[in-house]
């Protein structure tokens, strides 16, 4: 543990599908650092619009690579500092046990009102569920049943009260400890659309700050990657 004296604190976008493993990383990191991790959720194409126009984040934790990528090209972020620090896992789900079945037939048999997913051009969950309704071929057929969240946080809250009895989320929403915590799933297979690759980047803000250093450091050690895994990432 740094001395009090040594300890600083780090403010970091998260994109909304890392919620909970990062909560519970910013405690460990806390814990074996003293370094503070201030954490603000939501859509990385939000946090982009922000970044660019002043906000003081000093690190991002985005949804995709390349948000992250372009940050260091208009130089808000700083060079060569992004890496992938975990690659996400798509699920049809829903809140009702039995509604979603282990292949994701429900989407062509159509036996539900409200499917709900994260805004494709915020959000790459969002982006990803669209290639896996036009691989499936059912985009279409699906397309005035859409309901949107602004960011996959907002997209769960719909499909968990109920307003949509199904959809496309995070893995890392509904597991704990390895496993759905309830309703029903269906873990899209990695084939139906493009990975998504999650990277985090050092911004110019915190380009001198030990705080974000250590940070980006913790996110590679086996202490956050344990944690990272545990809600279906891999990497």
């Amino acid at each position: 543990m740094l001395g009090v004296a040594h300890a600083d604190t780090v403010s970091v976008a998260v994109a909304a599908n890392f919620t909970a493993p990062m909560q519970k990383i910013a405690a460990a990191f806390e814990a074996d650092t003293g370094h503070k991790a201030e954490l603000s959720f939501g859509a990385t194409g939000k946090f982009y619009a922000q970044i660019t126009h002043g906000a003081p984040f000093q690190v991002l934790l985005s949804a995709d690579d390349t948000t992250p990528a372009r940050l260091e090209r208009e130089g808000k972020a700083v060079a060569h500092s992004r890496f992938t620090y975990a690659i996400g896992t798509l699920v049809l789900w829903s809140a009702q046990p039995g509604t979603v079945d282990a292949k994701g037939d429900v989407l062509k048999s159509g036996d539900f009102k409200h499917l709900a997913i994260a805004n494709p051009k915020l959000a790459p969950y969002g982006a990803a569920a669209l290639q896996v309704m036009e691989k499936l071929g059912v985009a279409t057929a699906l397309q005035p049943r859409l309901v949107q969240g602004e960011n996959i946080a907002q997209t769960f809250q719909f499909v968990s009260t109920g307003n949509a009895q199904l959809g496309f989320v995070a893995l890392s929403q509904v597991m704990a400890d390895g496993k759905i915590r309830s309703g029903s799933a269906w873990q899209v297979p990695a084939s139906l659309h493009e990975a998504i690759r999650q990277d985090a980047v050092l911004l110019m803000p915190g380009k001198d700050s030990a705080a974000a250093s250590a940070l980006l450091t913790y996110l590679r050690g086996s202490k956050a990657r344990a944690i990272i895994q545990s809600y279906g990432y891999s990497f």
